[in-house]
């Protein structure tokens, strides 16, 4: 009987001196904390009646511009990163942030489920050639592919711009994300389709932004978390649609080539012309 605890209490001490070998592994000189425990910048509360003007617009971010390449990498998780889809998608299988149905509008009104987000991107299931055994002959078989995060390539960013009159100031609030799909239906095809998959509202996922890292080329020690990369406003894009009232048409809708270009200059512009028309120089 003595013997048998003995053999008990040994192996336990070998299962507990293996598991604290495992814990005590870390890819680095030190254990990263900081960014674990990091929460969100607080923003300053806005007053309605210190808003005297405001303007509601959306832009795209294209990933494959450099600029905007640290949403787009890594494609797979790497040294505790993720790229900005996986951390959605992550977030909205585990029920932390709701994602909104894009083709409801952007509003934020109908939530989906993480299994109406894989649908949504579509093209979820391939066919492959395989052997059959019994009679050697080739035949389609059905098979379950990954979510095709790689053709992720886009982001829709819906915010508003206000003059805030208590700061004097000209303000800029993001009020949602949305990824957008690029890739070809056909690969035959040259036409690239694009597919908007779903929004978030941007004040809910900032506690999740606020803990990933992105990596920072001049100095790891100090890298930026996602929400840090929007606050700074670390990306560059194109206004593609004002509120208006026509039922919010986008630029699209009614110019093309130069001329959409020129309507997405013209608004960006008159945003800011706005606050320097105020002043007196």
């Amino acid at each position: 009987m003595k013997k048998l605890l003995l053999i008990i209490v040994l192996v336990l001490i070998g299962v507990t001196s293996k598991n604290l070998l495992k814990a005590q592994v870390i890819d680095g000189a030190y254990v990263k904390k900081t960014t674990i425990d990091r929460k969100p910048a607080p923003l300053p509360i806005v007053r309605e009646a210190d808003v005297i003007w405001s303007k509601t617009v959306w832009r795209i971010i294209d990933f494959r511009e450099k600029a905007n390449q640290h949403f787009y990498y890594p494609i797979s998780d790497m040294q505790g990163r993720s790229n900005l889809i996986n951390i959605l998608l992550k977030g909205i299988e585990d029920k932390r942030i709701t994602a909104f149905d894009a083709q409801k509008g952007n509003e934020f009104k109908e939530p989906i489920t993480y299994n109406q987000v894989k649908q949504q991107f579509g093209d979820s299931v391939k066919y492959i050639k395989v052997t059959d055994l019994n009679t050697g002959n080739d035949k389609d078989s059905l098979v379950q592919s990954d979510i095709p995060i790689k053709d992720v390539k886009q982001m829709e960013i819906k915010e508003v711009w206000y003059f805030d009159k208590q700061r004097s100031t000209l303000q800029v609030r993001i009020l949602g994300l949305c990824p957008i799909r690029v890739y070809k239906k056909d690969p035959k095809d040259s036409t690239f389709v694009r597919k908007q998959l779903f929004w978030v509202s941007y004040p809910e996922i900032r506690p999740l932004l606020a803990k990933k890292e992105s990596l920072n080329d001049f100095n790891e020690a100090r890298n930026l978390s996602f929400d840090d990369i929007f606050l700074t406003r670390r990306f560059d894009g194109y206004i593609v649609k004002e509120e208006n009232v026509y039922n919010n048409r986008s630029i699209e809708e009614y110019a093309t080539g130069e001329y959409a270009f020129k309507e997405s200059e013209r608004i960006k512009n008159s945003i800011f012309d706005y606050e320097q028309d105020l002043w007196e120089y």
